[in-house]
């Protein structure tokens, strides 16, 4: 009678997992073998119309997804498509921010026409685009422009937010509602339509010194600024969110003072960009994955999606995600987005899993690209200059080796040849080359390492999260097999020996010595 109770709670408590971890919540594949797609956007009255960017064109579907024709040609140096923004007050009007200038269609991406075209190569390479109903943003690689005709002229915007790069720009609800700017060198707000721009939050990277840093942070030597994004909610005009490659930063008081919310959950915490559900629900999209955020924990929504990089996210008017990967275009709707909360069934796996943090952590140590030996290179090689060359030198003075003995004619061995004593020299000098404490030139070579390192500790952190989360996956899809299902079985088992193995081999058996000391503590 026991086992049978056992099974039942074992069997309940699987459905239950697998309710969690599936969370009734499936990705479909809408692009139709359209790869690499850049930028998405989708009609804020019609979801069925869709516009998406790859490089060199921007296609269009009227059905959802079912077919897709291309509506505009992009030619150039760099025609990447780098977002696509519909105007707030006139759904037909659409505006592409490219690598090859701003265009706009005024009857939903049948025409275009290219409005912007900057007069240096970094200026036309326009990466954000907001209008409303007073002016035309355009950010470029080189700085803010504005039109306040509709686009038939254009002024650079010179005092306050420099000529940096331009990361995106937004705007909260309202007539007079504040303008945002995300900029390599922090975030500005204006509250008169751009005319003056206040910076509310400073880049890390450009600081002297900045408290939030993190010493294990990997380091990023090719990256100018750690801000990557800046959203409003458009039902609360204090509420303010930045996304940066230290996580996600809130503000309730439209940027006067900041908040980090809690990593926990969120895998990678470079979020590239963040969306707004109309219910004030949280999306982060990383390079690898989507994931919702639950106050004090981020919930994973990639779960099966497999799409490569990801480029882009998107919400329509009907809660439904869209993204834009290396792999297509993919969509899906959360029916109810309460299924990712935590669940008893979840915490019991990971009650018997070592935690993910020190995987990553013996995975860095087994393969020596922990951020402090960069660390520890740098100190050296600024050390090098503090200690001396040495030189000695020894010789032989030969000049009185040899000599006649002379004098008395009656002594033996009178006039013969005769060795005499070694003359040996010797002398040490000591030298400084004080220019090294300013500069040395083991720094390059530092620097390229360093940056050689970031990228193979990124593929290995990759790989652990991967087999980490593809085990729990796999325990849970093994719980809710039958017990006559034999063969599934077997696989599964088999399966997770295979990925117990895979995270030994980047850890040297640290996985496997931590489960074992589990579940001795478990028993004990």
């Amino acid at each position: 009678m026991r086992k049978i109770v056992f099974s039942g709670v074992v069997v309940w408590l699987s459905i239950m997992g697998n309710a969690l971890l599936a969370g009734d919540f499936s990705w479909e594949d809408i692009g139709r073998e359209n790869l690499n797609c850049q930028a998405l956007l989708v009609n804020a009255r019609e979801s069925k119309i869709i516009f998406a960017g790859k490089p060199g064109n921007i296609l269009k579907t009227d059905n959802a997804g079912k077919s897709w024709r291309r509506v505009l040609v992009v030619k150039g140096k760099d025609s990447d498509i780098n977002t696509l923004v519909m105007e707030k007050n006139n759904g037909n009007v659409v505006y592409a921010a490219t690598g090859n200038g701003l265009y706009r269609s005024s009857n939903l991406g049948e025409r275009w026409e290219r409005i912007f075209r900057g007069k240096t190569e970094l200026e036309n390479q326009c990466t954000a685009v907001l209008s409303i109903a007073r002016a035309v943003f355009v950010g470029t690689k080189a700085g803010l422009f504005i039109s306040r005709d509709y686009g038939r002229s254009w002024s650079k915007q010179q005092a306050g937010i420099g000529s940096g790069g331009v990361l995106n720009i937004e705007s909260g609800a309202g007539k007079n509602a504040a303008i945002y700017l995300a900029v390599t060198s922090g975030i500005f707000k204006s509250l008169d339509d751009g005319k003056s721009w206040e910076r509310i939050f400073v880049s890390s990277s450009r600081r002297d010194s900045e408290e939030e840093m993190v010493k294990d942070e990997p380091e990023q030597p090719d990256k100018l600024t750690d801000i990557n994004f800046v959203k409003t909610d458009i039902h609360n005009s204090n509420l303010l969110y930045f996304s940066s490659a230290r996580g996600v930063y809130r503000s309730l008081n439209q940027g006067q003072s900041w908040e980090k919310l809690s990593e926990y959950g969120l895998l990678n915490r470079d979020v590239k960009m963040l969306c707004l559900a109309d219910s004030s629900e949280l999306y982060a999209l990383t390079a690898s994955g989507v994931f919702l955020y639950s106050p004090g924990r981020w919930i994973e929504m990639s779960f099966g999606l497999a799409a490569g990089k990801l480029n882009f996210l998107v919400l329509d008017n009907k809660t439904n995600i869209y993204i834009a990967g290396e792999k297509g275009i993919y969509k899906a709707n959360p029916k109810n987005t309460s299924n990712f909360l935590p669940s008893v069934m979840l915490q019991e796996y990971l009650k018997s899993e070592p935690n993910v943090r020190d995987v990553q952590k013996a995975a860095i140590k087994y393969a020596e690209v922990s951020p402090e030996k960069i660390a520890q290179w740098r100190k050296g090689a600024a050390r090098k200059a503090l200690l001396p060359q040495v030189s000695i030198g020894l010789d032989r003075n030969s000049t009185d080796l040899w000599h006649w003995e002379g004098g008395s004619t009656t002594k033996a061995d009178d006039d013969t040849l005769r060795r005499g004593k070694d003359n040996i020299d010797w002398d040490v000098s000591v030298s400084w080359d004080l220019s090294d404490l300013i500069w040395n030139d083991a720094q390059t070579s530092i620097d390229v390492r360093s940056k050689l390192m970031v990228e193979l500790r990124d593929d290995i952190l990759d790989q652990v999260n991967k087999l980490y989360f593809e085990r729990l996956r796999v325990k849970s899809e093994l719980d809710n097999l039958a017990l006559e299902d034999r063969s599934k079985r077997f696989d599964k088992q088999l399966k997770l020996q295979e990925l117990v193995a895979s995270l030994d081999a980047l850890t040297s058996g640290y996985y496997s010595e931590q489960q074992r000391l589990l579940a001795s503590k478990q028993q004990g």
